[in-house]
């Protein structure tokens, strides 16, 4: 894993309307992807993929429990990217995109 990574990418993974329900299930501490999946009304499948990101950029870790997937949220690190100066403007505009889905 490496730590150069697209920050607007994994802004617009962050503020992506399912992605986001994804990872707030990760708030209180590590899933498993059935539960994630079943919490955003999504496929296992498309859990990993709305992750694989992250995922690869250690925002996210993915280990295995008994052969299925079980994620945490690296909660410093996506704090971290949202807090960066550097991406205030990428935060409104991910803010912003949420908002138009919401309305």
């Amino acid at each position: 894993m490496t730590d150069e990574f697209d920050r607007e990418k994994v802004v617009d993974c962050m503020f992506d309307p399912v992605t986001s329900a994804i990872l707030a299930g990760l708030e209180d501490g590590g899933k498993s992807c059935s539960y994630l999946a079943e919490q955003a009304f999504v496929s296992e499948s498309e859990v990993v993929e709305r992750l694989s990101y992250l995922i690869e950029h250690d925002f996210v870790n993915q280990s295995s429990d008994g052969g299925n997937p079980f994620f945490t949220a690296n909660s410093e690190k996506l704090t971290k990217i949202v807090e960066d100066n550097e991406n205030f403007d990428a935060t409104i505009e991910g803010l912003e995109k949420m908002d138009s889905y919401l309305n």
